[in-house]
């Protein structure tokens, strides 16, 4: 075994004569066990929230979406079709039309996406799971399905034949406008259903069937502003998204749902990073305590130290035990206070101790890499600290 780490366990388990030493050596256990393990938890806490914040859109959004790389639409050809069949890790893809529109019903106005949806969009998203009410629109039908949020908006309920559910579409076109029929297509819709996701998403979207949308827009039946694709289990994502890339050539991007929501991941991930920061100078404040307890240790093995050097110890061995030692009890303490941690996330994820709203737990998630995270973290700036202890042995201090 190694010279120094052998006395740096000795010293590691040994209590000093000094009370005074024993007490810091404590007071900076307790501080690396619990910096490590509020780092943990909070850690865990914020990847539970971002699993939560993400499930309202994972609701709308798709495995993978290819959207015009120019303009509002594209044209999707029966070549392209039939090469999106040959795809082995895509379960199902669907055609969507999607243009933000003005709604009115019973003189209130709302502004909102009319989404046109072919019969294949259910089994691309889970949307329908979200009904509050009603059912699902039936092809070749008027009937839409609004969002919770845009009914609130509007207070209209479904079904409602006394008040018309109206949407205006602008028409392309040159000369003067002298009534709004001449500006705009009014069509009168039937609200069949009621979804509720979130409040961002209720206010969002307006669905219909597809070909309806085309209509109300003047499109092509092959006019698409978006294909989205339900992608088979244990699919290889990017190679989807390059086999997708070489069928419709450039006229296309190819994104995934972290890209769909690349502000939202964005803002997220910084405020992790920030939660990250903040804990770990915590933790740099509670190795102070560390320092300062090496360093007594130092001085009150003055005389051992100098033994050795006597004996033909090598000053850097010397060093590398203080370092050791230190380096050993954060590594430790790291370990205990991640046991600690792992049980009140893995508590609060069984047993729902801390509850958001009577049937909304407080969202935690255990996962490898936040124990990799803290485990590093603690171990890596223990290391620092102990070296920067360790530097106080030296040739002046031994002579």
């Amino acid at each position: 075994m190694n010279f120094s780490l052998y006395i740096a366990k000795r010293y590691l388990k040994s209590n000093s004569k000094n009370t005074a030493i024993n007490t810091i050596n404590w007071i900076a256990s307790i501080g690396i066990i619990a910096g490590s393990m509020a780092l943990f938890v909070v850690l865990s806490v914020f990847s539970g929230l971002i699993d939560f914040s993400l499930s309202f859109t994972n609701t709308i959004d798709p495995d993978l979406k290819i959207v015009p790389k120019t303009g509002k639409f594209f044209a999707f050809n029966p070549n392209e079709e039939q090469e999106l069949s040959k795809l082995k890790d895509v379960a199902f893809y669907s055609k969507t039309l999607e243009e933000r529109l003005l709604f009115t019903f019973n003189g209130k106005q709302q502004v909102a996406n009319l989404k046109g949806v072919d019969t294949l969009f259910t089994k691309v998203s889970t949307v329908e799971e979200g009904l509050y009410g009603g059912q699902w629109i039936e092809p070749g039908t008027l009937q839409v399905v609004v969002g919770y949020g845009i009914s609130q908006k509007l207070s209209m309920g479904l079904m409602d034949f006394n008040n018309a559910f109206q949407v205006f579409v602008p028409k392309a076109g040159k000369g003067e406008i002298n009534s709004p029929e001449d500006a705009f297509l009014t069509q009168t819709l039937v609200p069949i259903g009621m979804y509720a996701i979130s409040d961002d998403i209720d206010l969002k979207y307006v669905f219909c069937d597809l070909p309806l949308a085309q209509e109300m827009l003047f499109l092509k039946q092959n006019q698409l502003s978006a294909i989205e694709f339900k992608l088979k289990p244990n699919a290889d994502e990017a190679k989807v998204m390059q086999e997708l890339s070489a069928i419709f050539k450039d006229k296309v991007i190819v994104k995934n749902r972290a890209q769909l929501n690349d502000s939202l991941y964005k803002m997220l991930n910084t405020e992790n990073i920030a939660v990250y920061l903040i804990f770990t100078l915590v933790i740099i404040v509670v190795l102070f305590n560390l320092i300062g307890a090496l360093i007594m240790m130092i001085l009150e093995k003055k005389g051992n130290l100098k033994t050795l050097y006597n004996l033909g110890t090598e000053i850097k061995s010397l060093k590398n035990i203080f370092l050791f030692q230190g380096t050993l009890l954060c590594f430790i303490g790291a370990l205990i206070g991640l046991f600690l941690g792992v049980a009140i996330v893995l508590a609060q994820d069984y047993f729902k101790f801390i509850m958001i709203t009577d049937t909304l737990a407080y969202p935690v998630k255990f996962t490898v890499q936040n124990v990799l995270i803290v485990l590093a973290t603690v171990t890596v700036l223990g290391f620092i600290a102990s070296y920067i202890a360790a530097s106080r042995v030296n040739k002046k201090l031994l002579e």
